[in-house]
């Protein structure tokens, strides 16, 4: 059914269904479970005279399913970037990333007030950009846990880890004065996610 969405674009449940050689509800029963592990995501779009159709999409998520080069590319972006310019070259790309993805989120939160609004605009928008990102009050009691699952950029990371230490100097940025944040656990330390515990100071 991915595939199908993937090469034909969105499509309704009825045509899904028709197309898979089942029935439509049977087509939607499917697309909501999918929808449940965050690889589509429905569209209501009206369609003149009756009832509201529901087009479905396929999410980011789902996406990187699908066969991927942009690994390999940035990689020799990377090595390319370091031959010719240097390590010094190469930090000033880094930090002009981090100077924008900044500006973006800081825009993206800006009427976000409490600390837990803030979080969940930040793992937002991180779910968005491909790191299946979740949060929760930690277990234990201590602050909170912002969880991202998968890494998008784990190839570029590994070869320049750069990239991880601007990604946490964002996170500080954009949740404020107010909070201290660190990495618990790391993808390139061997750990099977990023964990990032992050407390209240108290003034």
């Amino acid at each position: 059914m991915l595939l199908e969405i993937k090469m034909r674009g969105p499509q309704t449940s009825a045509q899904l269904g028709q197309r898979l050689g089942t029935t439509g509800e049977n087509a939607r029963q499917l697309l909501l479970k999918l929808g449940d592990d965050g690889l589509v995501t429905a569209e209501t779009i009206s369609a003149g005279v009756g009832r509201p159709k529901q087009l479905w999409h396929l999410t980011e998520a789902a996406r990187s399913r699908f066969p991927d080069t942009h690994a390999e590319l940035t990689l020799g972006l990377i090595k390319g970037i370091r031959a010719a310019f240097g390590e010094a070259g190469l930090e000033k790309l880094i930090t002009a990333r981090e100077l924008e993805t900044e500006k973006s989120y800081v825009d993206a939160l800006a009427t976000a007030g409490s600390i837990e609004g803030r979080l969940a605009g930040l793992t937002d928008i991180r779910s968005r950009e491909g790191y299946m990102a979740e949060w929760s009050v930690a277990p234990d009691g201590d602050g909170w846990l912002l969880v991202e699952n998968h890494c998008p950029i784990c190839a570029a990371a590994q070869v320049c880890q750069g990239f991880c230490r601007t990604e946490l100097a964002i996170f500080q940025k954009v949740m404020g004065e107010d909070v201290s944040i660190q990495r618990d656990e790391h993808i390139l330390a061997g750990a099977r996610r990023c964990a990032y515990r992050i407390r209240r100071i108290l003034q």
